[in-house]
Formats: structure tokens, C-alpha cells, sequence
């Protein structure tokens, strides 16, 4: 599309007759990353043309908000002006940036009249007089209505070509033209053509300029910490705040979420096994599986080159409630072996080695329901790829290390005598007998 679009437009900086949109669609086998390398390349073929601006991006379906958003908040237009204009500049300098842009680097030549207040009194003129004058000649009014058969037309009425096509004609528009004496709005104004802002954004009824750019070769974590340490290095104007938006501030919102998810869904898993178990310690020692699998989810996600994003989270999310599993078949068995007599030493082994097999046959069941998620890619795979990998690489190290590290735990920790457990492996039994006659 080429010249589409007037100022009237939602978005006055994508629109104009000197604007054109290429829209560009890449066939099957392709995935983000040959997607980058295709850019990249058309942005080195554009270098060639110093003179026209270039700006990729992806169509807003699959992508709501450019990865990074700045928002810089102010007060005076022109200090807010300088301020984007020199941090566009500091992050089209930096390799880590692409498509940087901001809503007030382009502009509209407007003519502002700046009314002198005192002069237009002595003339027995207001400002609200001047103004509606200068809108009928210049725009015109509508001052009847054309019937035509089931229509309604207006009729539009203004001043002639001629009147208002130089700034000089404008300056020259009668404000008064009932008076007997007539008044030009150079009387009583001052008349500058200049440059204008093309759109005035406000948050929270404070004027901001947003500044937007995509990504290359850096996650969004890093890149909002070099754009603090750009600004703490060159800072900006004193009257300025910064704010980080787009993906970014969806990002801290969804991960604090996520940690109190996180966090809750450890609690939750602790208050279950203590219940069932009717110890604090052992579902304690359980729970030393969770950082095994924060080790393996580590080191899956280091392997591949997948940053933490949101899916990670909710993977670890699952790994809290997965690897417990296998440490609670474990310190089950162990106990059930000590209620019958067996010396601690002997039952850890005895149930280390007695629930190998189960813990390795749901392991493997849930690695091979998650590996073609991980592996097998298509559609949507970038999204869905980083969490299996997580639960993969956490659930792997965790079964590992839970036959190793949890039996020392457990022996650490675990300070009851024998007798204890054989008292309460007889006291069971008796319930169960007494059960049982009563029956």
C-alpha cells in the first residue's frame, strides 16, 4: 500500500503520501530464527537508501506490543521532544536495537497563532471571536443543507482559494466583519508556520513520548538494563521521568505473578504431604527435590539458548508438583520398611532400591509426553519448546540426584530412633486388627 491514509487517521505517523507499507508472507518451513535472518539481510539492503526511513515489525495479530517500550513523561512538549529525540539517537547507535522509533519523530507543518490578548481587548475582541473567524474562513461552515431525493448534503461555505493558500493570506483574514473599521488577524496575533507534533500521547493525564524498537540477539531483561545504564551514563533532561513498557512491563507483571504462584504452589504441595505424612520433617526432605530440578531446568534452557520468559515459569510451575512424586514414593517406602523392624540404614536402601523401577517408568512416561513438544517443533513450537524443555531437563537431573541426594537427607535429618517407628508401625497394625474385628 502506498500513500494510504490521510491525517485524519487513528495513527498519523503511519499514514501520508509519503508513506508506503509492505506486507510480506513467509511460506511453510520457516521459523523465528530464519525470520530474524530475512530481516536482518532486507534491513542491509536498505542501507543503500540514506534518505528513506525503514521499519520491520510483525502484523499485531501474532504480536500485541513491540518487545521494548519506553515511555518518557513530561510536562513541557519541547523539553519531552528533546529528551526522545536524544534517546532514539543513543539506541540507534546500539547493535541490540532495531526498528527504533518514536511518536515524535515526525511531524506536521501547521501554522500557530499566538493571540495577543492586550490588542485584541483594545479592539473590543476576544480570543474566542478571533478563533471562530479565522475556523469559517479557513475550514468553513456548514450554513444549510441540500435535500437531494432521500439525502441530506451540506453546504459548506468558506473563503475562496485564493484567500487562504499562503500564510500571508491567513495573516491578512478580517476577524471583525460586522465592524466598520475592519481588523486583520495580523492586528491582533502572531502568525508562524512551523513544525508540529503529528500525535500528543497521554498516560495518566501526562503528555508522554513513547519510543518503541524490536530486538537483535539480546533478551528483553538485558535490553531494559542497557537502556538504564544509556540514560545513568547521558541523562536525559531534569523534567523528564522514564518508564518501561510493551513486552517489558508485561513481563514484570507476569512474572511477579508467576514467583507468587511459584511460591504458593510450594506451600500448597508442603501442606498436602505434611497432612498425609503427619510430619514437618519429612515433607521438608521431600522438598529438597525442587532444587535439584531448578538445576536441570538450568542447565536444559543454558543448552538450548531459550531465555526465561514466561512459559519457563509456568514449566517450573509443573516441576513442583512433578518431581515430588518420585522423593515421595521414596520416604513412603523408607518409612514403611522402618514401622517393620528394619534399621534406618538398611530400609533407606532397601526403598531406594525397591522403588527404582516405578520412579524410572513414570519418569520415562512423562519425558516422552513432553518430547514432541520439546523436540519436534511446528507451529507455535518457539512457545510451547521452552517450557517442555524445562520440565525435561528439571524432571532428568531431579530423578537422578532424588536416589542420591534425598537418602542422605533424609538420614541427616532424620533422628528418630528405631524403636520409634516400630512403636508406631504396632500401633498401626493394632487399629488394623481392631479394624478388622469390628468388621
Amino acid at each position: 500500500m502506498s500513500g494510504s491514509g490521510t491525517r485524519l487517521d487513528a495513527n498519523p505517523t503511519e499514514s501520508g503520501e509519503n508513506i508506503a507499507k509492505l506486507s510480506v508472507v513467509l511460506g511453510k518451513g520457516y521459523s523465528r530464527d530464519s525470520e530474524a535472518a530475512i530481516t536482518e539481510r532486507l534491513r542491509e539492503t536498505m542501507r543503500d537508501h540514506p534518505d528513506v526511513q525503514v521499519k520491520f515489525g510483525r502484523p499485531e495479530l501474532f504480536s500485541f506490543s513491540t518487545p521494548l517500550e519506553i515511555e518518557i513523561r513530561g510536562a513541557d512538549l519541547k523539553s519531552l521532544e528533546a529528551s526522545a529525540r536524544k534517546l532514539t539517537g543513543m539506541m540507534q547507535k546500539a547493535d541490540h536495537f532495531a526498528d527504533v522509533k518514536s511518536s515524535v519523530e515526525q511531524g506536521y507543518p501547521e501554522i500557530q497563532i499566538l493571540f495577543d490578548q492586550d490588542r485584541a481587548a483594545a479592539l473590543g475582541l476576544t480570543s474566542r471571536q478571533i478563533a471562530d473567524q479565522v475556523v469559517k474562513q479557513v475550514r468553513g461552515e456548514v450554513a444549510t443543507r441540500y435535500s437531494f431525493r432521500d439525502r441530506k448534503i451540506d453546504v459548506l461555505v468558506r473563503a475562496g482559494e485564493q484567500s487562504r493558500s499562503s500564510v500571508d493570506d491567513i495573516r491578512n483574514i478580517i476577524v471583525n466583519p460586522s465592524a466598520a473599521q475592519p481588523v486583520t488577524l495580523a492586528s491582533v496575533a502572531e502568525v508562524i508556520p512551523t513544525i508540529g507534533p503529528s500525535e500528543i500521547n497521554r498516560v495518566d493525564q501526562t503528555r508522554v513520548a513513547i519510543i518503541s524498537a524490536n530486538l537483535r540477539d539480546v533478551d528483553l531483561g538485558s535490553a531494559v538494563a542497557e537502556v538504564r545504564g544509556m540514560i545513568k551514563d547521558d541523562p536525559l533532561s531534569a523534567d523528564v521521568r522514564v518508564a518501561f513498557g510493551g513486552q517489558s512491563e508485561e513481563l514484570e507483571r507476569s512474572r511477579n505473578s508467576l514467583f507468587f504462584a511459584f511460591a504458593l504452589a510450594i506451600f500448597l504441595v508442603y501442606l498436602v504431604m505434611a497432612s498425609q505424612f503427619e510430619s514437618l520433617l519429612h515433607p521438608f526432605v521431600i522438598l529438597f527435590s525442587i532444587p535439584l530440578a531448578m538445576v536441570g531446568a538450568v542447565l536444559a534452557l543454558w543448552t538450548s539458548g531459550s531465555p526465561v520468559s514466561v512459559v519457563v515459569f509456568i514449566g517450573l510451575i509443573l516441576l513442583v508438583g512433578i518431581v515430588v512424586k518420585n522423593a515421595i514414593v521414596l520416604i513412603d517406602k523408607v518409612n514403611q520398611l522402618r514401622e517393620q523392624g528394619v534399621p534406618k540404614r538398611e530400609a533407606i536402601c532397601q526403598g531406594a532400591e525397591s522403588r527404582l523401577r516405578p520412579i524410572i517408568m513414570t519418569t520415562l512416561t512423562t519425558l516422552f509426553g513432553f518430547a514432541p513438544l520439546a523436540f519436534f517443533g511446528g507451529e507455535g513450537a518457539e512457545v510451547r519448546a521452552p517450557m517442555a524443555l524445562t520440565v525435561i531437563g528439571g524432571l532428568t537431573v531431579s530423578t537422578l540426584l532424588t536416589l542420591i541426594v534425598i537418602p542422605i537427607v533424609y538420614d541427616l535429618l532424620d533422628r528418630k530412633p528405631d524403636a520409634y517407628y516400630k512403636a508406631r508401625g504396632a500401633l498401626h497394625h493394632g487399629d488394623a486388627m481392631a479394624g478388622a474385628g469390628q468388621a
